[in-house]
Protein backbone atom coordinates (compact mmCIF):
# COMPACT_ATOMS: atom_id res chain seq x y z
CA UNK A 1 0.00 0.00 0.00
CA UNK A 2 1.39 3.47 -1.43
CA UNK A 3 1.32 6.30 1.28
CA UNK A 4 -1.05 7.89 -0.74
CA UNK A 5 -3.42 5.07 -0.76
CA UNK A 6 -3.05 4.73 3.24
CA UNK A 7 -4.32 8.54 3.40
CA UNK A 8 -7.06 8.01 1.32
CA UNK A 9 -8.12 4.43 2.88
CA UNK A 10 -7.48 5.82 6.52
CA UNK A 11 -9.77 8.92 5.92
CA UNK A 12 -12.86 6.89 4.43
CA UNK A 13 -12.46 5.12 7.76
CA UNK A 14 -12.18 7.73 9.90
CA UNK A 15 -15.30 9.56 8.06
CA UNK A 16 -17.20 7.56 9.07
CA UNK A 17 -16.37 7.28 12.19
CA UNK A 18 -16.32 10.80 12.64
CA UNK A 19 -19.83 11.33 11.26
CA UNK A 20 -21.28 8.69 13.67
CA UNK A 21 -23.20 10.26 16.33
CA UNK A 22 -21.09 9.63 19.48
CA UNK A 23 -19.87 11.36 22.63
CA UNK A 24 -17.47 13.99 21.35
CA UNK A 25 -20.81 14.94 19.16
CA UNK A 26 -22.31 15.33 21.79
CA UNK A 27 -20.79 17.71 24.03
CA UNK A 28 -19.84 19.97 21.14
CA UNK A 29 -23.47 20.23 20.67
CA UNK A 30 -24.53 20.81 23.79
CA UNK A 31 -21.06 23.63 24.19
CA UNK A 32 -22.78 25.05 21.00
CA UNK A 33 -26.52 25.09 22.11
CA UNK A 34 -25.93 25.78 25.40
CA UNK A 35 -22.80 28.17 25.82
CA UNK A 36 -22.23 29.33 22.52
CA UNK A 37 -19.93 29.05 19.74
CA UNK A 38 -16.83 30.24 21.25
CA UNK A 39 -17.44 27.16 23.67
CA UNK A 40 -18.19 24.72 21.25
CA UNK A 41 -14.86 25.57 19.34
CA UNK A 42 -13.06 25.15 22.45
CA UNK A 43 -14.34 22.04 22.88
CA UNK A 44 -13.97 20.33 19.40
CA UNK A 45 -10.37 21.83 19.50
CA UNK A 46 -10.16 19.94 23.11
CA UNK A 47 -11.21 16.86 21.46
CA UNK A 48 -9.24 16.93 18.23
CA UNK A 49 -5.56 17.23 20.30
CA UNK A 50 -7.63 13.93 21.77
CA UNK A 51 -7.48 12.63 18.39
CA UNK A 52 -3.98 13.32 17.74
CA UNK A 53 -2.20 12.30 21.28
CA UNK A 54 -4.08 8.97 20.81
CA UNK A 55 -2.71 9.04 17.14
CA UNK A 56 0.46 9.38 18.20
CA UNK A 57 0.27 7.18 21.02
CA UNK A 58 -0.96 4.94 18.50
CA UNK A 59 2.23 4.93 16.42
CA UNK A 60 4.93 4.41 19.22
CA UNK A 61 3.36 1.70 20.61
CA UNK A 62 1.66 3.15 23.48
CA UNK A 63 -2.05 2.12 22.41
CA UNK A 64 -0.08 -1.43 22.14
CA UNK A 65 0.57 -1.62 25.81
CA UNK A 66 -2.98 -1.08 26.71
CA UNK A 67 -3.90 -3.53 24.93
CA UNK A 68 -1.28 -6.14 25.98
CA UNK A 69 -1.58 -4.81 29.65
CA UNK A 70 -4.99 -5.97 31.09
CA UNK A 71 -3.78 -3.71 34.37
CA UNK A 72 -3.20 -0.65 32.59
CA UNK A 73 -6.21 -0.91 30.23
CA UNK A 74 -8.25 -1.28 33.12
CA UNK A 75 -6.49 1.33 35.40
CA UNK A 76 -7.45 4.08 32.11
CA UNK A 77 -10.26 2.41 31.90
CA UNK A 78 -11.50 3.00 35.34
CA UNK A 79 -10.44 6.63 35.33
CA UNK A 80 -12.38 7.40 32.23
CA UNK A 81 -15.58 5.67 33.84
CA UNK A 82 -14.91 7.90 36.82
CA UNK A 83 -14.55 11.03 34.98
CA UNK A 84 -17.71 10.06 32.58
CA UNK A 85 -20.02 9.51 35.87
CA UNK A 86 -18.39 12.83 37.63
CA UNK A 87 -19.24 15.00 34.51
CA UNK A 88 -22.62 13.52 33.38
CA UNK A 89 -23.72 13.52 37.23
CA UNK A 90 -22.82 17.41 37.76
CA UNK A 91 -24.76 18.47 34.18
CA UNK A 92 -27.45 16.37 35.75
CA UNK A 93 -26.78 17.98 39.37
CA UNK A 94 -27.20 21.21 37.74
CA UNK A 95 -30.70 20.85 36.11
CA UNK A 96 -31.80 20.16 39.60
CA UNK A 97 -30.41 23.27 40.91
CA UNK A 98 -32.54 25.59 39.11
CA UNK A 99 -36.03 25.75 38.25
CA UNK A 100 -37.76 24.57 35.07
CA UNK A 101 -38.02 27.88 33.67
CA UNK A 102 -34.75 29.51 34.31
CA UNK A 103 -32.37 29.45 31.48
CA UNK A 104 -29.11 28.93 33.70
CA UNK A 105 -26.27 27.36 32.16
CA UNK A 106 -27.14 28.97 28.40
CA UNK A 107 -24.44 31.51 28.66
CA UNK A 108 -20.44 31.14 28.81
CA UNK A 109 -19.29 30.29 32.22
CA UNK A 110 -16.32 31.45 34.44
CA UNK A 111 -13.02 30.11 32.24
CA UNK A 112 -15.28 28.46 29.64
CA UNK A 113 -13.26 27.96 26.61
CA UNK A 114 -10.61 26.79 28.52
CA UNK A 115 -12.55 24.59 30.49
CA UNK A 116 -14.92 22.90 27.18
CA UNK A 117 -11.29 22.59 25.72
CA UNK A 118 -9.93 20.57 29.01
CA UNK A 119 -13.53 18.18 29.06
CA UNK A 120 -12.86 18.00 25.21
CA UNK A 121 -9.33 16.79 25.70
CA UNK A 122 -9.84 14.40 28.56
CA UNK A 123 -13.42 12.70 27.58
CA UNK A 124 -11.03 11.69 24.65
CA UNK A 125 -7.86 10.66 26.53
CA UNK A 126 -9.60 8.94 29.20
CA UNK A 127 -11.37 7.00 26.63
CA UNK A 128 -8.95 3.50 26.08
CA UNK A 129 -11.91 2.71 23.71
CA UNK A 130 -10.05 5.46 21.18
CA UNK A 131 -6.81 3.86 21.81
CA UNK A 132 -8.40 0.39 20.89
CA UNK A 133 -9.36 1.48 17.81
CA UNK A 134 -6.37 3.00 16.71
CA UNK A 135 -3.98 0.60 17.50
CA UNK A 136 -6.34 -1.96 15.98
CA UNK A 137 -6.95 0.27 12.58
CA UNK A 138 -4.05 2.78 12.42
CA UNK A 139 -1.58 -0.52 12.04
CA UNK A 140 -3.14 -1.79 8.94
CA UNK A 141 -2.54 1.56 7.02
CA UNK A 142 1.29 2.02 7.71
CA UNK A 143 3.17 1.34 4.61
CA UNK A 144 6.35 -0.54 5.49
CA UNK A 145 8.46 1.94 3.80
CA UNK A 146 7.68 4.71 6.01
CA UNK A 147 8.44 6.39 9.77
CA UNK A 148 5.72 4.34 11.97
CA UNK A 149 5.72 7.58 14.02
CA UNK A 150 5.60 10.50 10.52
CA UNK A 151 2.64 8.19 9.25
CA UNK A 152 0.87 7.77 12.55
CA UNK A 153 0.77 11.12 12.95
CA UNK A 154 0.07 12.05 9.34
CA UNK A 155 -3.07 9.74 9.62
CA UNK A 156 -4.32 10.93 12.94
CA UNK A 157 -3.98 14.56 11.51
CA UNK A 158 -6.22 13.54 9.06
CA UNK A 159 -8.55 12.16 11.32
CA UNK A 160 -8.64 15.75 13.31
CA UNK A 161 -8.91 17.37 10.01
CA UNK A 162 -12.00 15.65 9.10
CA UNK A 163 -13.02 16.47 12.82
CA UNK A 164 -13.28 20.26 12.62
CA UNK A 165 -14.85 20.30 9.58
CA UNK A 166 -17.39 17.67 11.07
CA UNK A 167 -17.79 20.00 14.04
CA UNK A 168 -17.52 23.22 12.08
CA UNK A 169 -20.94 21.87 10.42
CA UNK A 170 -22.27 21.15 13.90
CA UNK A 171 -21.44 24.22 15.29
CA UNK A 172 -22.68 26.53 12.87
CA UNK A 173 -25.81 24.45 12.28
CA UNK A 174 -26.37 24.83 16.13
CA UNK A 175 -25.65 28.28 16.33
CA UNK A 176 -27.88 29.19 13.27
CA UNK A 177 -30.86 27.82 15.12
CA UNK A 178 -29.69 28.58 18.82
CA UNK A 179 -32.61 30.82 19.47
CA UNK A 180 -35.12 27.85 18.90
CA UNK A 181 -32.80 25.85 20.78
CA UNK A 182 -32.01 27.73 23.45
CA UNK A 183 -35.90 27.48 24.41
CA UNK A 184 -35.63 26.59 28.39
CA UNK A 185 -37.31 23.74 27.83
CA UNK A 186 -35.48 22.34 24.53
CA UNK A 187 -32.32 23.45 26.59
CA UNK A 188 -32.91 21.49 29.51
CA UNK A 189 -33.59 18.55 27.31
CA UNK A 190 -30.13 18.72 25.49
CA UNK A 191 -28.27 19.06 29.37
CA UNK A 192 -30.76 16.09 30.47
CA UNK A 193 -30.24 13.79 27.26
CA UNK A 194 -26.18 14.50 27.56
CA UNK A 195 -25.84 14.21 31.64
CA UNK A 196 -27.66 10.69 31.31
CA UNK A 197 -25.29 9.81 28.05
CA UNK A 198 -22.70 10.54 29.82
CA UNK A 199 -23.65 8.56 32.83
CA UNK A 200 -24.73 5.99 30.87
CA UNK A 201 -21.52 5.65 29.38
CA UNK A 202 -19.39 5.79 32.43
CA UNK A 203 -21.20 3.10 34.26
CA UNK A 204 -21.26 1.32 31.57
CA UNK A 205 -17.39 1.79 30.88
CA UNK A 206 -16.82 0.55 34.29
CA UNK A 207 -18.37 -2.77 34.24
CA UNK A 208 -16.06 -5.77 33.55
CA UNK A 209 -15.38 -5.73 29.56
CA UNK A 210 -16.77 -2.18 29.53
Amino acid sequence: MSAQGAVLGFGLVALLLTITPGLDTALVLRAAITRGRRDAVATALGVVAGVLAWGAAAAVGVSALLTASTVAYDVLRLVGAGYLVWLGGRILWRLTRHPAGSNAGSSPSPGGAWRSARTGLLTNLLNPKVGAFYVSVLPQFLPPDTSALGMGVLLALVHAALSLVWFAVLVLGAVAARRWLQRPRVSRTVEGVTGVALLGLGLRLALPGG
